[in-house]
């Protein structure tokens, strides 16, 4: 009996134990499926989802750049990011996937073994084998996935997904302004990173159902979430003036073998509009990592390998630099525009207020004698005439009338103690004397020097912007390079209006520097910019740079040209600005910068329907036009050409005109000479073209008439002392036909500050 209970018991204790093992066990197991179907539900069905659907990302169209009349300049073209998905090989063997991946890469052009090791990556359906690649890529990439089904009955190792590249319709063409964009199609530089938000758009995305070994589910499923393309930007920039000015600005560099590039900034001067806005010397958006100047990348080369990299940098972040708004640079005398508007504004100058130049000047007591450029002296002067003369000392003794308190009063209100608010990134603040202990940062001599425009350092951009509240009647306007931003629908999302920022001086005042400025245009120092027939004002700069951009002592010089027209009811401004000519050569801006911004506003203001006015003085240089002779009787010809304003010499022995020269409808000079041909045989005797670079209007005229040519003279400064035949528009040696028409162009030569 004892044994059995033994037994008993020991029964008892065993399914004791089994059931609590199978209490324990089950316990745990319906723990954890409550723990997985309750706590972590949300969690597994997300990973389901995810291994079940294939999600690919679609690209959003980035918006499109306009100028101001609907050119397009930059846009996004379709190109296709091929990608390889190796877990699609999985029914193939070795030699079946490397020539496939040999085949693909080499339609790619990218290396076989590469291609190969990436299709090892078997759990993988997505490894960009290359991004952005165009159609006729693409077409043989679509060609082959057929070949490669038909061939090993594989399907879904490559994809072709599309995508968008950049592009720019002409390269360099306002590459500081437009900027560019990086290779996720980010704005990196310029209107492409400041509007970057209105123009990236929102990416789309396509997911698809897939089983694990990445084919179609037993059901059709399929989402699409549509990209939103990117918004357009339409500039206030007019690509007809943005290219005139670029060029001009590219054939200054090139003349005068500037160092350090150049730039011009044209503005509406009612609303603060940029109309142009040429850098040059720049980059290729297009490329921007390709160091633009030649010479640069050459140098860079010939460096040690391990200096290279810090030399390629430091030279593409120079070229992506906008002068204009970026650099701060000495104006000099240009900025003597502002000082007598606040000598006038404050009433220091009435009709029998005289400054005295005798060719140096000290304007304290103890104070060491600056000079003046013109070491004679201008003796007594009005502050018109101290304008037009650009005399250093008139100025000081002008800023001394002001004081340092309204001197940086005034300084202030046209807007050079902060930055502008152009809607380009980059902009930098100006750099003030802070003298220590000068009442306002100034000291007795930042005011003398400071009078004139020396020793203080500004931006391009302000500049112009004060110069633009000069002409306008007084309104210091912020710049602005977007006048709006619209969807694709074409509904205006942003709208960029004129803001007025204060009334810097008066309307009277504002009327009297202007004329006073076109007074300096047509007989001061500032010729060089004159345009005949337009009422342009201007003033000449040439400052210098105490030290370099590395911030080494320096004797070089900026030299520009500010100005604006017309003169009695101003339209727009404009600035030339070049750092560092070349000094063997020139750097005065009355040579360097006048001639830029005269042939800049040559093309510019008819292009804005501004009217000519001829002055009575200007009428004798006004062009006629020739008419059509070919085809006349000789007296019938003869009383036409007459009846023109021009002369006529007929050659041969015919009655009827054959020919003509200059042709119908060419400019040229009042009383020029058109020579009527009657015969063949007369057509062929031809005259050499001199070279007049140099010469002075009197031996320009001397040499065209003894070489039988029509000429046309352009610079008002042509019957100046000191004016010379600086460029003619055929080229000197050329064999032409008789009084053929070449232009000679004018420059003063001269050392205005």
């Amino acid at each position: 009996m004892a044994k059995m209970g033994a037994v008993a018991t020991l029964w008892r204790r065993s399914i004791a134990v089994m059931l609590i093992v199978l209490i324990l066990g089950f316990g745990m197991v319906f723990a954890r499926l409550f723990y997985l179907q309750v706590y972590m539900a949300e969690e597994l069905q997300q990973k389901a989802v995810e291994q079940q659907l294939q999600d690919t990302q679609v690209s959003a169209k980035r918006g499109s750049i306009y100028d101001r009349n609907g050119k397009i300049l930059a846009q996004s073209i379709t190109v296709w990011d091929i990608v390889l998905a190796p877990a699609n090989f999985r029914k193939a063997d070795e030699d079946t996937k490397k020539a496939v991946c040999y085949g693909i890469a080499d339609i790619l052009g990218l290396d076989r073994d590469s291609v190969y090791k990436r299709s090892e990556r078997m759990d993988s359906y997505y490894e960009v084998l290359k991004r952005r690649v165009e159609t006729d890529a693409k077409d043989k990439i679509v060609k082959y996935q057929q070949k490669i089904y038909e061939d090993y009955d594989i399907s879904g190792v490559i994809e072709t997904i599309e995508n968008y590249r950049r592009y720019y319709t002409n390269d360099n063409f306002a590459s500081p302004v437009l900027g560019f964009v990086g290779g996720d199609n980010q704005g990196l530089y310029g209107i492409e990173l400041q509007y970057n938000e209105y123009l990236t758009g929102n990416a789309g995305r396509i997911v698809v159902a897939r089983n694990a070994n990445n084919d179609p589910m037993p059901f059709q499923y399929e989402q699409k979430v549509e990209a939103t393309n990117g918004n357009n930007v339409v500039l206030t920039i007019d690509e007809n003036i943005q290219a005139i000015m670029e060029k001009y600005v590219r054939e200054t560099l090139k003349e005068f073998n500037v160092k350090n590039r150049g730039c011009a900034i044209m503005l509406n001067v009612k609303t603060g509009a940029v109309l142009g806005f040429a850098c040059e010397n720049s980059f290729n958006s297009n490329d921007p990592y390709e160091i633009a100047d030649k010479s640069k990348a050459e140098e860079i080369d010939n460096l040690p390998k391990d200096k290279q990299a810090e030399a390629e940098l430091k030279a593409l972040y120079a070229q992506w630099r906008n002068k204009g708004v970026s650099d701060t640079y000495v104006p000099g005398s240009v900025f003597k525009m502002v000082t007598a508007s606040a000598v006038l504004s404050e009433g220091l100058n009435t009709k029998d207020t005289r400054f005295e130049c005798a060719g140096a000047y000290s304007p304290y007591e103890g104070a060491p004698a600056i000079d003046c450029w013109q070491w004679a002296g201008h003796g007594t002067e009005t502050l018109e005439q101290a304008l037009c003369n650009s005399c250093n000392p008139a100025f000081m003794q002008m800023g001394f009338m002001l004081g340092r308190k309204k001197f940086y009063e005034y300084f202030v209100a046209f807007g050079f103690s902060e930055p502008t608010g152009i809607d380009l990134p980059g902009e930098s603040s100006s750099f003030w004397f802070n003298t220590p202990g000068g009442e306002y940062g100034m000291g007795l001599m930042d005011l003398a020097v400071g009078s004139f425009g020396q020793n203080f350092k500004i931006t391009p951009i302000q500049m112009i912007t004060a110069c633009a509240a000069i002409a306008n009647g007084g309104k210091l306007m912020q710049p602005y390079v977007v006048s709006q931003v619209v969807d694709t629908n074409g509904n205006v999302i942003k709208k960029n209006e004129p803001v007025v920022k204060r009334q810097v001086i008066s309307k009277e005042i504002s009327a009297e520097l202007c004329s006073y400025l076109e007074t300096n245009a047509k007989s001061g120092g500032a010729t060089n910019g004159y345009v005949a027939g337009y009422r342009v004002g201007g003033k000449t700069g040439t400052s210098q740079k105490k030290v370099d951009d590395e911030g080494n002592p320096s004797d070089d010089y900026i030299a520009s040209y500010c100005g604006i027209a017309p003169c009695n009811d101003p339209e727009v401004a404009l600035l030339c600005y070049f750092d560092t000519p070349d000094p063997n050569i020139n750097y005065y801006g009355t040579t360097v910068a006048g001639p830029c911004f005269r042939n800049i506003m040559s093309e510019v203001l008819p292009y804005l329907g501004i009217e000519r006015v001829y002055s009575d003085d200007e009428l004798s240089q006004v062009t006629a036009t020739a008419g059509v002779y070919d085809g006349l009787s000789v007296n019938e010809a003869k009383a036409e050409v007459e009846k023109d304003g021009l002369k006529a010499e007929v050659v041969g022995n015919g009655k009827t005109v054959i020919a003509q020269n200059p042709a119908a409808y060419s400019s040229m000079p009042n009383d020029g000479v058109v020579v009527l041909y009657t015969d063949e045989e007369s057509r062929k005797r031809k005259v050499t073209v001199p070279d007049f670079k140099g010469c002075s209007l009197s031996d320009v005229n001397y040499l065209a008439t003894m070489n039988e040519l029509n000429l046309c003279v352009v610079g008002s400064s042509a019957a100046s002392n000191g004016a010379y035949a600086k460029s003619q528009d055929v080229k000197a040696g050329s064999k032409v036909d008789p009084y053929t028409v070449v232009t000679v162009i004018f420059n003063q030569d001269n050392a205005i500050m």
